[in-house]
């Protein structure tokens, strides 16, 4: 594989740069490290803030959702590394109005002690923050450990409902607890053909050979459940649907969305084949799909697989779902 780079180590400081030149309508530089993207216009005073943060190597995820209706601030470390927790106590200053800041982030072991630790670098500046962790990918752990699992692309889901919530005018508490049902509601998988390159590593981050394919691998090169020959687009969306609707069953009338998401490589004309056996399988189930999500919403460098990522809609998760959001990557009017 070849990458377009400069010196690795400068890798995430341009491309961060280059991100805020090309939209700054959107995004700004914020913190002394330069490694927190903040919104362009802040929210307005008494807004709960939104904060998230994660390894780079995953647009859209995290950066690209910072606007209006979505995230209020993002912590980005090296390609799928952990930001500092004072990059990340940065992003929650970044993202105070005054109405206290949620931060709403995935299933990792460093992420989640860097942003420990970042709140309480702020608790002395008189920030209260709430934590709500997503932990969607049912194939990095039974139902009986799902705290276990990874999170992936449920964040997208996340991300969205939370902000609207914030976006209308809900406290703290109230954008938690519409957030926790968010991430409560949402279940992901992924299969991967191909590995990607980490910059600073130089090299794929795994070996799978060109005829083989890895069902539920992690979107850093984690394990999945299986390795095998290189299956039909309808067999792997078939397993992959099986898998969800196995973990989050649907009854007929049940309202959801579904995110079908190219892992970087995956070229729209696949998903599109791929959505056509989702949408059979969630009529079949007597579901009604809402707001359906094609294309690429949260990546893994240049890694060529797809993850699926279904999320079970209320009317209040559903209202926020649909309300207006803006940034480089999605838009809804």
């Amino acid at each position: 594989m070849k990458k377009i780079l400069n010196n690795p180590v400068d890798y995430v400081d341009e491309m961060l740069a280059g991100l805020t030149a090309a939209h700054p309508e959107f995004y700004r530089l914020a913190g002394d490290s330069g490694r927190v993207v903040a919104r362009a216009i802040p929210g307005k005073p008494g807004k709960v803030g939104i904060v998230t943060g994660g390894g780079s190597g995953h647009l859209p995820v995290f950066t690209g959702y910072v606007g209006p209706g979505l995230l209020d601030a993002c912590a980005i470390g090296d390609v799928f590394a952990s930001p500092s927790a004072e990059q990340m106590a940065d992003a929650l200053r970044a993202a105070d109005s005054g109405a206290g800041v949620l931060r709403l982030y995935g299933n990792y072991g460093g992420d989640i002690m860097n942003f420990d630790m970042a709140g309480e670098l702020v608790e002395f500046e008189d920030i209260t923050c709430t934590t709500v962790i997503l932990a969607d990918d049912i194939a990095s752990a039974p139902p009986a450990e799902a705290a276990k699992r990874r999170g992936v692309a449920g964040m997208v889901y996340a991300f969205k409902i939370a902000g609207a919530a914030a976006e209308a005018g809900l406290d703290l508490d109230g954008v938690t607890r519409v957030a926790q049902k968010a991430a409560d509601a949402s279940r992901s998988v992924g299969a991967a053909l191909s590995s990607c390159i980490v910059p600073q590593a130089g090299k794929p981050t795994f070996d799978i050979a060109e005829d083989e394919m890895e069902m539920g691998m992690g979107i850093h090169g984690e394990p999945g459940v299986w390795r095998d020959k290189l299956r039909p687009a309808d067999a792997i969306a078939s397993e992959m649907m099986d898998r969800l609707l196995a973990d989050m069953p649907l009854a007929a009338g049940d309202r959801v969305s579904i995110l079908v998401n190219s892992l970087g490589a995956t070229p729209p004309e696949e998903l599109y084949i791929l959505y056509r056996i989702v949408k059979a399988r969630l009529d079949a189930a007597g579901a009604e799909v809402v707001m359906p999500l094609v294309g690429r919403y949260a990546t893994s460098m240049e890694m060529a697989g797809v993850s699926f990522t279904l999320i079970k809609l209320d009317a209040e998760l559903e209202t926020y779902l649909k309300a207006p959001c803006d940034c480089a990557f999605w838009s809804v009017k």
